[in-house]
Order: C-alpha cells, then sequence, then structure tokens
C-alpha cells in the first residue's frame, strides 16, 4: 500500500513538472535536426563560400607556419572578419575526410542555426515563460530569412547564433549582479568570443553588458552603493572578456596585431565602397550609396508579418509601461526593453551614420533573433489578456497565432530551398520579382543543372553516337556548378558566356536577360521565376542542327 502511495505522488510530481510548450520545443528541435539532414545537400555554395573556405586555409597556414606565412593579411579585404566558422569547417573536414566540404559547410552553419533557434526559445522563455519561449521558436523557425539562411549563410547565421546564446547568458547573469553566477560568466565569454571570432559587430555586446549594469542602478540607495554595485559587476564579468579576447584573436590573426584592430574594422566596413549593386523597389544602388531606410525596408518586407506583429506587441507594452510607470519596475519589463533595444539599436545606427549595405538585410541577421524572441513574448502577452476574458476566447486566439505560423511553415515548404527569397504580403513574391534582392547565392544551380541534365537526356534518349561534351555558362560561382555536374563528363564549365552551349542563371539583377538563347527550364516558385536554363547552340553554332550529336 505504500508501495502504491509513493508511486501516485512521483508520478503526480512529474505530471505537475510536465510543460506542455517544452515538451513540443523539444520536439521541434528534433524535428528541424532532420530536416537538416534530410535536406542540407538541397542548397548550392553560396558565392562567398570558396572564398571564406580559403581565407580559413590562410589562417591555418599562418598558424602551422610559426607565423610566417603573412599572406591572411592580404587577401582581399577578410583579413577584416574572423575566420571561426572557416577553420572550424576545415579541422572537421580532417576528421572527416570522406565527407565534401561544402556539404560539411552546409551541416556545420545548419546545425549552428538549430542552436540560434535554441537560444531564441531560451531567452524568451527566461523572459516570459515556456509558451513564450515556444512561440518565439516557431517565430524564428518558420521565418525565411533565418531559416533559408542557415545552410549557406556561413558568416551571418554563426555570427547572430554566437550574439543571441550570448545574450541569453548576459540576461542569466544579468539576474544576479553584482555576483554573477560562473557558468553564466564563463558562458558569455565563450559566445561573445565565438561572435567575434566570425565578425567585429559582436563589439556590440560588450555594450549591452554595461547597459545590463545601468538599469539596476536606480534599484540602489547612493552613489556610493551604486559604485560599489558596478565595480564588483566589473571585476566578476572580467573572465568572461579575457575569455572572449582570446577567442577572438585565436581565430582572427589580424585582431591580434593591434589592441584597437577590431573597433577599426567596424570604421573599415562603414567605408567599404565596392563596385557591389543592390536592388530596393525596383533602383539599383551602390552599396555604398543606398538609402537610409534601406535596412528598415528590407526588415518591414522580408520577416513575416506575425514576427513583426508579435514584436511590435512586446516593444509597445514596454514603452508603454516606461511612460506609465517612469521605471521599469519588473525584471519582465526590463529584459523586454533592453531585447528591444538590442533589436533595435543596430538598425538605428545604420539608419544615423547612412553605412553601407546590399544583398537585403543579410549583414542584419543578427537583428532576426531578437525580433523573434520578442514576437513570443508578445504574442504571450496578448493571449493573456484573451484568456482573462475567458477559456474559450483564449483558446480561439491560441488558434490564430499558431494558424499564422503554420501558414508561414506551409509558405517556406513551397518555396524549398529557396525560403530565403520569401517576402511577406506587403511586397509579395509577385512584387518583389526583379524589384528586390532574390536568390543572391544562386542556390537556383542544383536544380537548373538537374533540370538541364534532364533536358538532354531527352534529346539524347535514342542516340547511339558518344554522347557529346556542351559548355555551359553560369551566372554565380564556378564551385557551385562543378560540384553538381561533377557526376555528369557532358556539363563543362566556361567562363566565356557569349561561346556557351547553355546558359544558368537567377534572375537576381536580371543576369538571366545577360545571355540570349531558348529557355528549357524555369525555375518557379509560387509562380515567380527564379532562374533559368537557356540554350544557346542556335546562336553559338548556327551551322549544327540542334538535334545533331556531335562530340567535343
Amino acid at each position: 500500500m505504500f508501495r502504491v502511495t509513493h508511486l501516485r505522488q512521483r508520478l503526480s510530481s512529474r505530471l505537475a513538472a510536465f510543460d506542455l510548450y517544452d515538451a513540443l520545443a523539444f520536439a521541434a528541435f528534433a524535428a528541424l535536426a532532420v530536416l537538416v539532414c534530410l535536406t542540407f545537400n538541397d542548397y548550392a555554395i553560396s558565392n562567398d563560400e570558396s572564398v571564406q573556405h580559403k581565407y580559413g586555409k590562410l589562417i591555418f597556414a599562418y598558424y602551422t607556419s610559426g607565423f610566417a606565412d603573412q599572406r591572411v593579411f592580404h587577401y582581399q579585404n577578410l583579413y577584416l572578419y574572423g575566420g571561426l566558422f572557416d577553420v572550424t569547417a576545415i579541422v572537421i573536414k580532417r576528421f572527416l575526410p570522406f565527407f565534401d566540404l561544402y556539404d560539411i559547410r552546409h551541416v556545420l552553419c545548419a546545425f549552428i542555426g538549430i542552436g540560434g533557434i535554441i537560444a531564441t526559445w531560451a531567452v524568451a522563455r527566461l523572459v516570459a515563460g515556456t509558451r513564450a519561449g515556444f512561440l518565439a521558436l516557431m517565430a524564428l523557425a518558420v521565418s525565411g530569412m533565418w531559416y533559408g539562411t542557415m545552410f549557406n549563410h556561413t558568416k551571418d547565421v554563426p555570427f547572430a547564433a554566437a550574439m543571441m546564446g550570448a545574450i541569453y547568458f548576459l540576461l542569466r547573469g544579468a539576474r544576479d549582479l553584482p555576483r554573477p553566477r560562473v557558468f553564466h560568466i564563463f558562458m558569455f565569454g565563450l559566445l561573445t568570443g565565438c561572435a567575434l571570432g566570425v565578425r567585429a559587430t559582436g563589439l556590440l555586446l560588450i555594450g549591452f553588458a554595461g547597459l545590463m549594469v545601468l538599469l539596476r542602478l536606480p534599484e540602489l540607495r547612493d552613489w556610493n552603493e551604486r559604485a560599489r554595485f558596478v565595480g564588483t559587476s566589473l571585476v566578476r564579468a572580467l573572465p568572461a572578456f579575457v575569455l572572449a579576447y582570446v577567442i577572438m584573436i585565436a581565430s582572427w590573426p589580424w585582431a591580434a596585431l593591434a589592441p584597437l584592430n577590431p573597433v577599426r574594422a567596424i570604421f573599415d566596413f562603414a567605408h567599404f565602397h565596392y563596385s557591389i549593386q543592390t536592388l530596393i523597389f525596383g533602383e539599383e544602388y551602390q552599396m555604398w550609396d543606398v538609402p537610409r531606410w534601406y535596412i528598415p525596408a528590407y526588415l518591414a518586407i522580408k520577416l513575416p508579418l506575425t514576427v513583426l506583429a508579435g514584436a511590435f506587441i512586446a516593444m509597445f507594452a514596454a514603452v508603454w509601461v516606461a511612460r506609465r510607470d517612469g521605471l521599469l519596475t519588473t525584471v519582465r519589463q526590463r529584459e523586454t526593453a533592453v531585447l528591444a533595444f538590442i533589436a533595435v539599436f543596430p538598425v538605428l545606427c545604420q539608419v544615423i551614420g547612412h553605412g553601407p549595405a546590399f544583398t537585403g538585410m543579410r549583414h542584419f541577421i543578427f537583428v532576426v533573433p531578437p525580433l523573434a524572441a520578442l514576437a513570443g513574448i508578445g504574442f504571450d502577452m496578448l493571449l493573456a489578456q484573451f484568456e482573462a476574458k475567458g477559456r474559450l476566447i483564449g483558446a480561439t486566439a491560441l488558434a490564430g497565432v499558431a494558424g499564422a505560423f503554420i501558414a508561414n511553415a506551409v509558405t517556406l515548404y513551397e518555396l524549398h530551398p529557396y525560403e530565403y527569397v520569401f517576402f511577406n504580403p506587403l511586397v509579395g513574391m509577385d512584387g518583389a520579382s526583379r524589384r528586390f534582392d532574390m536568390d543572391y547565392w544562386s542556390n537556383v544551380i542544383p536544380e537548373a543543372v538537374d533540370s538541364l541534365e534532364a533536358y538532354l537526356n531527352q534529346k539524347e534518349h535514342s542516340t547511339k553516337t558518344p554522347r557529346p561534351r556542351y559548355t555551359v555558362g553560369v551566372c554565380a560561382e564556378r564551385e557551385s556548378f562543378e560540384k553538381e555536374a561533377k557526376d555528369d563528363p557532358r556539363l563543362v564549365w566556361v567562363e566565356e558566356w557569349e561561346h556557351a552551349d547553355f546558359f544558368i542563371s537567377s534572375t537576381q539583377m536580371n543576369c538571366d536577360k545577360r545571355m540570349n538563347g531558348e529557355t528549357i527550364a524555369t525555375i518557379e516558385r509560387l509562380g515567380v521565376p527564379i532562374g533559368v536554363v537557356k540554350d544557346r547552340r542556335a546562336i553559338v553554332r548556327p551551322d549544327i542542327s540542334r538535334n545533331t550529336n556531335r562530340p567535343q
């Protein structure tokens, strides 16, 4: 009898501890991991990846040569970035030599992207509870600017994920100021170092840490107590900054040459003048001459309306409380306000400083996780208001929010593997076509090569002559095409597009219109052309019948 009673008590305690939203979150993480393993090969090598990989090799050469090989400091402008991701991929490749390097990069980046989703869930859960955490998870996971980029944006996504992870431990540590726990300090330093090991913008985290200290000062009685609080907080946080610095210089050799080099990198970024064009509302701009509203405009049209609406609710509530009470009196209010600042401040700096920008909001992907966390917090607040009016009303509101997230997920499914070209209904896919940056990484290459191979197989099905070779011009990087065509000896990359038998291009910046030819395949999503394959043989070889197979 005693044993039965004891078992009942244990079961009751476990059921009481069980949280549905946490269970759903863990199921979502597992589902995302499975999706990554099943689909990573659908994404092309991005236009930057071969360059970044070479940079990683140069960092490796710098260390293995005993600092004698100095090429890393003269390779394009990449010395202004950290190479943590690239070096990590090289190390993994050495342990797994039988895997393709770019497959390793894509899987690694995607799992780091899942880590960013976990960090976003953890932040919202910490601030507002398990439901807010799950809603934030969904907000980010069904955002094309995150899920669609986390396979081959190998600078932007690792940087953003490290930033969000550091923000979580910053919030955890700030609750225990002036004596945060050692583990929280260690993890904040580790993730800050990882962020700085990719991009100098990670220095923002130092400012965010200072902000958390300053926000606690009004709670203290006098200036002596405040001075002790600040001093103790800084001393306790110092190991985190030391750890971050060590990781940064280990993965970013140029940062070790002079103490202020990371700051110099930020100022150099602000004055980039490269001949890279970008597109917004049908107007072409050089990347250094974009309008001040460029990044806010892309945020407004690239993020799902659910994310924008939920984040707006959370930020409006924080501003309303501060305006009404003159002080953020609770931990939740203070942390929501901090998240709003973290999301908005970098964008304001871009607008006020009128810095360069290109390819949409690629360099500002790191503000998407904080916005998703705010969306989870905002929707949780909204649902609480509806639940106060009745259980049925609350359930209906929850179903509405869930339905909006499901609709976003369905759209991403229909766009796969071009999730990152998503535009919300303010513009729509039709309205975005040829008016905004879309497939700037040329992710169409795998599907385009498959379409070309299918076309040739159909044309050559009945022939008994040796299979011919065809030259292919590609408006993308050579590595991307050759990875997809490596098993088909008929297809040969050629640099001179005007002499190519076939031409492959995305519709980005109208590159597909630069070469004439018969369009034999169009890659579309939601009825919008994203890429094309053109047969140019009638132009480059007019004396030969198109149905004639002549070996090259």
